[in-house]
């Protein structure tokens, strides 16, 4: 069995829709679609519950009829049967309705506000499994509410999962196709929650995971992971094979393409993944596997909103257990750390939230100096195979950067990723000058990176 995920803009037009299930029938594994929301639901979902927190019923009003209205002329393009357009538009009306009545509860909770954002892959996922069922298809639609689990502290309980997974999945051994949600979860509450932004690449990997499948794939509109950002530097191309490791670094500093904690459960089973482009499925996008070619720099990408902190210890030489105290307070507020940089007296970390930051900072000043922070930093990661025998690898990276301040260097941690702090002013710059610097396009193109 396999796992196929589609994105919102994959699902985003009835015309899509259409393609998604040419792709299902031309292959003949047995497979576990996950579907996103439809492009752009999400985002009208949270405005309709921002209106609602604002006490701005009218305003919410009106984002949910016009919400009904796209889906309402979605529905008309999707099926080519009265009886299917029927079934399509009462899907509509009583998803709607459902959204009406939460907007109606006062107070408007937490709660309400998950579960009416759920409604996009709710809404996705019911109108596709109608549309196979016109085809005659052989499909199940299962809720993703009764089987994906998350902790207290918001981290997926894979081996729950599972069990639940598989339990249900064996009810079907008929079914060749399988649709559910991505993003949409339970917590321990047995409230509806979600896996964050970007959830259904971690909903397609986890459901990889538990199951042992054979591959997953992640649909999107773009051919594979590149060798670098395609928005800002002009010739780039995308990357055929990867590692595990490298994916999750390129992925966590950067890359959009994929959800930077997709990777782990695949890794954990062991189940490649696969990124594939649904306007050219012909193409062989980019393999996730253990398993990877020699080149020594794979790709490059770039974090935005970067915070630095630099910390000095008042004790000075020989402060044992100032580390241990910095990362305490960074622990407590659940503010993750990027890169570290340590001397004998200071230590200099970045984060990427600073929904906390006045609060680390006045805590770290009770036994600590800190000199001003620098804000709207960017650090650019570059990823490859970058084992202790190689040579020259971080002299290239930085002759081609010797133009540009750098404020922060991490290399060696990691056998995978070498990371810069620098100023986001710089970052075009940067990304541009390491692309040509860094790759050899002619020998790349012949190589890994295209088909053979």
């Amino acid at each position: 069995m396999q796992v196929w995920k589609f994105g919102g803009t994959s699902v985003g037009m009835p015309e899509r829709m259409h393609s998604i299930r040419e792709l299902l029938k031309s292959d003949s594994n047995r497979k576990i679609v996950v579907l996103s929301a439809l492009s752009g639901s999400t985002n009208a979902l949270i405005a309709i519950g921002e209106a609602v927190k604002s006490f701005d019923d009218a305003k919410a009003a009106v984002l949910i009829d016009d919400l009904k209205t796209h889906y309402a002329l979605f529905v008309k393009e999707l099926y080519s049967t009265p009886e299917s357009l029927q079934k399509g538009q009462e899907i509509v009306d009583t998803e709607f309705g459902y959204i009406k009545s939460l907007v109606g509860i006062k107070p408007f909770t937490i709660k309400q506000d998950k579960e009416l954002v759920a409604e996009g892959e709710i809404l996705s996922t019911k109108m596709f499994q109608a549309y196979l069922e016109e085809k005659g298809d052989n499909s199940v639609l299962l809720s993703a509410l009764d089987f994906m689990r998350i902790d207290a502290d918001g981290e997926p309980e894979l081996s729950v999962i599972e069990d639940k997974l598989v339990t249900i999945l064996n009810q079907y051994p008929d079914k060749a196709t399988i649709i559910t949600q991505g993003f949409i979860c339970r917590n321990p509450r047995e409230e509806v929650d979600n896996l964050k932004r970007g959830g259904s690449d971690y909903t397609a990997s986890l459901i990889g995971g538990a199951i042992r499948a054979d591959e997953i794939q992640i649909w999107t509109d773009i051919d594979g992971m590149h060798n670098n950002d395609p928005r800002i530097v002009k010739r780039t191309f995308p990357i055929r094979e990867l590692t595990f490791e490298e994916a999750a670094e390129l992925a966590y500093f950067g890359a959009k393409i994929l959800h930077p904690s997709t990777i782990t459960p695949a890794k954990l089973r062991g189940v490649p993944v696969r990124l594939k482009n649904t306007m050219q499925p012909e193409a062989p996008g980019t393999l996730i596997a253990n398993q990877t070619s020699d080149r020594e720099i794979k790709a490059i990408a770039a974090k935005d909103n970067i915070t630095a902190i630099y910390i000095h210890s008042t004790r000075m030489l020989n402060a044992y257990g100032f580390l241990r105290r910095v990362f305490e307070v960074f622990e407590k507020y659940k503010t993750p750390v990027d890169m570290i940089t340590t001397s004998e007296v200071s230590v200099s970390v970045t984060i990427d939230n600073s929904e906390n930051l006045d609060k680390i900072t006045a805590e770290l000043r009770e036994f600590a100096d800190l000199e001003e922070h620098d804000v709207d930093q960017n650090i650019i990661c570059i990823v490859g195979n970058f084992s202790a025998d190689k040579e020259g690898i971080a002299l290239k990276v930085l002759d081609a950067l010797k133009h540009i301040p750098i404020r922060m260097i991490s290399y060696g941690a990691s056998e995978h990723n070498l990371s810069l702090l620098i100023h986001s002013k710089y970052k075009a710059e940067a990304l541009n000058v390491l692309n040509e610097r860094l790759f050899y396009y002619e020998d790349a193109m012949k190589d890994i990176f295209t088909a053979p």
